[in-house]
């Protein structure tokens, strides 16, 4: 595997200390002490620490979003399935030692504004996973996928919060339960 570029060293580093310690908690000086870089190096590539977030929130959507997907895909291969899959996938997330909960539901508190370039990215985060969510239920071929997305990604939202706020590693397990209830009230299109 190829060395990373300066630039790909700063994000991966500052990506891992804002997942740790939050956006605004972590300082500059930090991040290039750990990614053993210069704070020339980081502004030649980041003309603000918000760029950095910015870069970093883009990368965690990626890297999610392949791990996600690539989970539910060896676990099921029927769309009904891959739906219940998503919980799977979740027990496995929120078990991991790394596990400090979701970066986008974190980054979206410490920029609130909803204009706010940073809030941006966690929404638009959050609205590709419900539409991969939809277009599960819609090859599943449910009356109303729409709405039963939104419902599904409540309880995923819920549970990613349980799990990081209170420590619950078990709250995957306990959202799937819930899942199920809520898509056996969804009927088939006929």
């Amino acid at each position: 595997m190829p060395a990373l570029s300066k630039r790909d060293q700063l994000v991966e580093h500052a990506l891992n200390l804002f997942y740790q310690h939050g956006f605004h908690a972590t300082g500059i000086d930090l991040i290039i002490a750990t990614a053993q870089v210069s704070k020339k190096t980081l502004y030649n590539h980041f003309k603000s620490k918000e760029e950095l977030i910015i870069a970093t929130l883009e990368k965690r959507d990626r890297d999610f979003q392949a791990f996600l997907i690539t989970e539910i895909e060896q676990r099921a291969t029927m769309p009904i399935e891959k739906l219940t899959a998503v919980f799977d996938v979740l027990d496995l997330w929120f078990n991991q030692a790394s596990f400090s909960g979701c970066m986008f539901i974190n980054a979206s508190a410490e920029y609130p504004l909803f204009n706010d370039p940073c809030h941006q990215v966690c929404s638009q985060h959050k609205k590709a996973i419900a539409d991969y969510i939809l277009s599960l239920a819609q090859a599943a071929k449910f009356q109303n996928a729409e709405r039963l997305t939104k419902q599904l990604m409540l309880i995923i939202e819920g549970a990613i919060v349980e799990a990081h706020v209170n420590d619950n590693k078990q709250a995957a397990k306990e959202a799937k339960e819930l899942a199920l209830l809520v898509i056996g009230q969804y009927g088939l299109a006929v």
